[in-house]
């Protein structure tokens, strides 16, 4: 297999996924497998295809994706924003068609932490009044 056109990496919630782009036919595997086997439902598949879809470059590249940590939503949102930005590495003129639809932006939502004293981040034990 030929050295990678560009790598990147893209993360979310504890999700972190390393992206290899090659010039190719439109092939992507996510940790060795097809994307379709991978990701099971058609809206992660969709969500991990987006910013070739909107670029149009679809057919141009094989894509390796190797994606660790988190679950599978998180990963694909991971992937798609390690696309994202090797795409605009490989050709900086697809930004301004990639930021309007928000695949540039690290999603930096995470889990709140627990607090002392509560059974939760934000929850309350049950209030007695006697």
């Amino acid at each position: 297999m030929s050295a990678p056109l560009q790598s990147s990496t893209g993360r979310r919630k504890t999700a972190v996924a390393r992206v290899h782009l090659r010039e190719g036919n439109g092939q992507i595997t996510v940790n060795g497998r097809e994307l379709d086997d991978y990701f099971p439902t058609a809206s992660m598949q969709n969500q991990v295809t987006l910013p070739m879809t909107l670029t149009g470059t679809r057919q141009a590249y094989d894509i390796a994706v190797n994606a660790s940590g988190g679950g599978l939503n998180g990963q694909a949102d991971a992937a798609r924003l390690g696309i994202s930005r090797a795409l605009i590495a490989v050709n900086p003129e697809l930004r301004p068609v990639l930021k309007p639809h928000g695949v540039l932006t690290r999603d930096s939502r995470a889990k709140e932490r627990k607090k002392a004293g509560r059974p939760g981040a934000r929850k309350r034990f049950q209030f007695s009044k006697r």
